[in-house]
């Protein structure tokens, strides 16, 4: 048995278990019904680790994460980058000739679009991937489908009619490891990257002066979120990543600056940079 156990939102073989699998092998996954439910597992001491969605390459930022991790009283201690295959799956028996109706959530519908129209396909929208394959695997038949992941096949005991049937191939999901304590890694650890959430003084030009001190102490920003709180068009929040150490030099005088220009200001984690991150950087030099 397993002596580790990691929360993802969804069901088994869901691309946040796919996630949790590949990031932490041998650990256990804990299936929870909703971010906030792995959350709390968490929080409570039913799992060391939660690997929760924040942003994918098509469909870009998940909200509900945004809102949720300032005040979830969890920190970011590492990150994932997955990359989404997805799969048309099918009970045995069925055929790409057989297939009629292709079940799975809206975002990853739209991810196959290509498919879609190619095999004359009717989308069915489902809560989730899995969750569609795990419908289709206890309805049986031949002329319904599900789009879902390799992982969620092997679980559910379907067949696999056609592989990366994504649109796009660089369709990856980005994911925040969460823990109940920071775990930062050494100052002088190299490729590290924080994340942090603030708001700005209601002043002139508040967000310029707030974010000077990252160019000219030489921090790179690769993340700056914006979304409102509670509904109100004055209250705005910004969810940041950077490279670099909280305690080192540069980075440690640019949130002196942007402490100055704020009204809150809170860092939830540094981790190492994952190694998709320093691969895609090198790219594009």
């Amino acid at each position: 048995m397993p002596n580790k156990t990691i929360a993802f939102q969804g069901l088994p073989g869901a691309y946040s278990d796919l996630a949790c699998r590949a990031a932490y092998p041998g650990w256990a996954t804990l299936p929870c019904p909703s971010f906030e439910a792995a959350m709390e597992a968490l929080r409570e001491g039913r799992c060391d680790l939660a690997m929760l969605p924040c942003e994918n390459s098509l469909a870009g930022r998940v909200p509900d994460i945004h809102r949720m991790l300032p005040d979830s009283a969890l920190f970011v201690v590492g990150e994932h980058f997955q990359r989404v295959e997805h799969c048309l799956l099918a009970p045995r028996g069925a055929t790409l000739a057989t297939v009629k109706r292709a079940h799975s959530h809206p975002v990853a519908l739209g991810q196959v679009l290509r498919l879609l129209k190619e095999m004359k396909l009717q989308p069915v929208i489902e809560a989730d991937t899995a969750g569609a394959a795990h419908l289709i695997a206890e309805r049986g038949g031949i002329e319904d489908a599900a789009i879902a992941s390799e992982l969620a096949a092997e679980i559910y005991g379907l067949e696999i009619l056609k592989r990366n049937v994504e649109d796009e191939a660089h369709n990856t999901t980005r994911f925040y490891v969460m823990a109940r304590e920071r775990r930062d890694p050494p100052v002088d650890a190299p490729d590290t990257v924080t994340t942090f959430v603030f708001r700005v003084r209601n002043i002139p030009a508040a967000l310029y002066k707030a974010l000077g001190g990252f160019a000219t102490n030489g921090v790179n920003m690769t993340k700056l979120e914006s979304y409102m709180l509670e509904g109100h068009f004055s209250a705005t929040q910004f969810l940041c990543d950077v490279d670099g150490h909280p305690d080192s030099p540069a980075l440690a005088r640019a949130f002196e600056e942007l402490e100055f220009f704020s009204r809150e200001f809170r860092i939830l984690g540094s981790y190492p940079a994952h190694a998709y991150r320093l691969e895609q950087a090198a790219k594009e030099d």
